[in-house]
């Protein structure tokens, strides 16, 4: 499995067994070193021996490539901030379902909606939950009775008191 790692690291760690190889320490030797495998060192020299140094260079990833490109992901996220009533949708709330439908429409590229999820991760946007407030909710009139009735309701702090289980004794709480 490739390690992680920017290109240059890997240049940089296969550099160094090839360095190392220079100074007659085994294959065995150069891999205990780096933590990878005999195979992987030897794979290395092979190729520098074929073509030069510029066989170090690392390689794009394996993998498939993304079915929406750089543009197009960027473009997604410009549609994305037009909001959901832009799109016909009742509510003001990107779900993940929403934004699949979207991408299908607009890309012609289908994604299952959990994908979708991990791609808006990848684009720096986080999973949002509504709160659920009502309309008519008086932020002020909220904030004056914190301060004004809530120390009354709530009561000076009581010193340390003994308390009893029994439902006769007065001074059980």
């Amino acid at each position: 499995m490739r390690p992680h790692g920017s290109a240059d690291l890997l240049e940089a760690r296969r550099r160094k067994a090839m360095e190392l190889l220079r100074q007659q320490l085994s294959l065995n030797e150069v891999a205990r070193r780096l933590g990878c495998h005999a195979s992987s060192v030897m794979r290395w020299r092979d190729r520098v021996r074929r073509d030069g140094q510029r066989g170090l260079k690392a390689r794009p990833t394996p993998g498939r490539p993304p079915r929406l490109s750089k543009a197009r992901k960027e473009r997604l996220l410009r549609l994305l901030l037009r909001g959901p009533a832009a799109f016909g949708y009742t509510t003001q709330v990107w779900t993940t379902k929403r934004i699949a439908e979207l991408i299908r429409r607009t890309f012609a590229v289908s994604y299952h909606p959990a994908h979708v999820g991990r791609l808006m991760h990848s684009l720096g946007w986080s999973h949002q939950k509504p709160e659920r407030r009502a309309l008519e909710r008086d932020e002020a009139s909220i904030e004056q009775w914190k301060n004004t009735r809530w120390p009354r309701v709530k009561g000076g702090l009581r010193g340390w008191a003994p308390i009893s289980s029994s439902s006769t004794n007065p001074g059980s709480s």
